[in-house]
């Protein structure tokens, strides 16, 4: 493996680096104030198209997706705090701080936090697609209490890269 051909071309470095500091507002409220927040430390726009990460805090209710994969994305999981279940396709294991899991492309994966304490992780995925979008979306439907048909759920997820299992 070798390093991927230069992106920056100019002489000298710049400036650049974009800060996102502890104690912000989440960028997203899925559930309300009481539900999972979410923030978005890098999108796949401000990366351009490199990687996404967000930091998801997910409240003490249950709370999580059904096993799915993705076509055209890894995603992998790190346990800041609390217990998350993680689902690699095979098994599913309580997920501590410290813990991680990595998901190619195609490979089926969840996650919930069933511990009846808030929990939270990083997600990162490569490279950077705009599942902004697709969060805030979801986010939509459970604030509005919108019911989509199995039809809508189904073209949802195929705009999203999001394969249920």
């Amino acid at each position: 493996m070798s390093y991927p051909e230069p992106r920056y071309h100019a002489e000298h470095g710049a400036p650049s680096g974009v800060f996102h500091l502890a104690g912000q507002a989440p960028d997203l409220s899925m559930g309300g104030p009481s539900g999972t927040q979410v923030h978005y430390l890098a999108t796949g726009g401000s990366t351009g198209g490199a990687f996404g990460l967000y930091r998801y805090e997910m409240p003490a209710k249950p709370s999580g997706p059904s096993p799915h994969f993705h076509r055209t994305m890894t995603e992998s999981f790190y346990v800041l705090d609390g217990t998350i279940r993680l689902y690699n396709g095979d098994k599913w294991a309580d997920g501590k701080p410290g813990d991680f899991l990595f998901v190619p492309e195609g490979g089926i994966h969840a996650f919930r936090n069933e511990s009846g304490e808030p929990a939270t992780m990083l997600i990162l995925f490569t490279p950077g697609a705009p599942r902004e979008g697709y969060f805030e979306e979801l986010a939509e439907i459970a604030a509005t209490g919108r019911q989509l048909s199995p039809d809508e759920w189904t073209e949802l997820y195929l705009r999203h890269d999001q394969y249920m299992v």
